[in-house]
């Protein structure tokens, strides 16, 4: 049970990564502000959690079981809050989804959907009913800026983030008449052992029914520039966590949150041209032309900025 004063904070995606590192960073917040309920599909993964809270652990910081893909494990969860009192939530959980479209089997994307579109949306039908009552309440989506700028080789993970996008968006209108802020967090590539594992294992996979020209660029053009960008590039958990909790402390926070403003050149092409031929052209080039010397320009920019680009969030703070 939450202290007096407390908000609630629900999360979900908590067992590593991203939701880890905000749950944590939440318990540990030197006023005491926050109850954090961090959970997680498997409660035998609850460890690594458990052991970054330390002493937060079941004072400040508590573990609960949710699977966002069932309607009846939200309900339980969210039941099993008293009065169904939840001030933040936070929906941290998703899966990725990479390599060439035509040997993705459909419910591999469907399972992208079902987690990162229809299992966030579980989360917030469940608990806007009481933050209506309440005419208060955060509600905070953890989604990529490739829901706002489509990459190649990605192409089912960012349509699941577009349409999350797309959701929020024009569910953000009328939840403001209720008082209810809901706020995009949009973190390019973030450095996870997870993350580069997976990425670097591409290589070694096959993909049937794939040409051979298609399945040479994304071994030869693609990965060899993705493990780049997330190695000099990304971004690190915690960032994206102080960002989550700068937006929760924003007396007006922003609906759009790059949390790496070194992608604000990168979507600024999209915009730039109605037609969209500039961004794709860019893209294309980047791609297939300019392999080397993007490697080399991504080098270079990480000397110019000395590290301090990465760190600052553009989150308000």
């Amino acid at each position: 049970m939450a202290s007096p004063g407390q908000k609630v904070v629900l999360i979900t995606g908590c067992s590593s990564g991203i939701g880890l590192r905000i749950a944590v960073r939440l318990a540990k917040d030197e006023m005491q502000r926050y109850h954090v309920i961090a959970t997680m599909r498997d409660l035998n993964s609850q460890h690594k959690l458990v052991e970054a809270a330390g002493d937060t652990y079941r004072k400040t910081l508590f573990v609960a079981e949710l699977d966002i893909c069932s309607d009846e494990s939200v309900k339980q969860c969210v039941n099993g809050i008293k009065d169904r009192h939840v001030d933040v939530l936070i929906n941290n959980a998703g899966i990725g989804l990479v390599g060439p479209v035509e040997s993705i089997p459909m419910d591999e994307m469907n399972k992208v959907f079902e987690t990162n579109f229809y299992g966030t949306v579980r989360m917030i039908k469940e608990v806007i009913p009481e933050m209506k009552k309440r005419r208060d309440g955060c509600i905070i989506v953890v989604s990529s800026v490739m829901g706002l700028q489509g990459v190649a080789f990605n192409e089912i993970y960012a349509a699941s983030k577009f349409a999350i996008e797309g959701f929020c968006e024009g569910l953000s209108v009328q939840l403001l008449k209720f008082n209810i802020r809901l706020s995009m967090m949009e973190p390019g590539p973030v450095r996870t052992e997870f993350e580069l594992k997976m990425i670097k294992g591409m290589k070694e996979k096959e993909w049937p029914g794939v040409d051979s020209n298609t399945v040479r660029y994304f071994r030869k053009n693609y990965l060899p520039t993705a493990v780049d960008i997330f190695e000099v590039l990304g971004q690190s958990p915690d960032d994206i966590a102080k960002c989550a909790k700068n937006v929760i402390e924003a007396s007006s926070p922003h609906f759009h949150n790059l949390t790496n403003p070194l992608y604000s050149p990168i979507l600024a092409l999209k915009y730039a041209d109605e037609t969209g031929g500039l961004s794709v052209r860019a893209f294309y080039h980047m791609l297939f032309n300019l392999g080397p010397v993007t490697n080399i320009s991504i080098a270079v920019l990480k000397f110019l900025t000395f590290g301090w680009l990465r760190n600052r969030s553009i989150a308000p703070k």
